[in-house]
């Protein structure tokens, strides 16, 4: 009986143990390995800073972001401009904005229009320079105007979003 006891203690407590001890390694190799790579992480950043001149990152402004408490003066916000109707310099309607163009430096660049068809049936996107585009009013009656016809833009090449 005393065996039987011992070895239902046994057959209990091994996998608790054997649990227990794995976790442990785990968590002890995991930090091995974060503790070895931080200082190939350093040494390379070391070898970037003497290789280039090129400005740093600052840190400081990385670890604490710089928050907007709204648009600049006369800043507009992507949302003022989507679905906005462009109209010629003679006041005939083209299409509306459906995109927007932005660089890489985050600068937008261009729109695009969905010109043509007719409630979304047979419509294309052309797209035009921000430089092109004149704008009035403000964000809740703004108005697009571009110096070009009708006919100009549904003549132009279609856009194609890159995927």
């Amino acid at each position: 009986m005393k065996n039987i006891r011992s070895f239902a203690f046994y057959a209990l407590v091994t996998p608790a143990i054997a649990l227990g001890s794995s976790a442990v390694l785990a968590q002890e190799s995991t930090s091995q390995k974060v503790e070895q790579s931080q200082p190939d992480t350093q040494k390379n950043q070391g070898n970037m800073k003497s290789a280039s001149k090129a400005p740093q990152i600052d840190q400081s402004r990385a670890n604490n972001p710089v928050y907007m408490a709204s648009a600049p003066a006369n800043g507009l916000h992507a949302s003022d401009l989507m679905g906005v109707k462009v109209l010629t310099s003679g006041d005939e309607e083209v299409g509306a904005v459906n995109d927007l163009i932005i660089n890489k430096d985050g600068q937008v660049v261009g729109v695009v229009i969905g010109v043509g068809g007719f409630l979304g049936m047979g419509e294309k996107d052309v797209a035009i320079g921000w430089d092109e585009v004149q704008k009035f009013g403000e964000s809740k009656d703004l108005q697009l105007k571009i110096d070009q016809s009708r006919e100009t833009l549904m003549a132009a090449p279609e856009f194609e979003t890159q995927k």
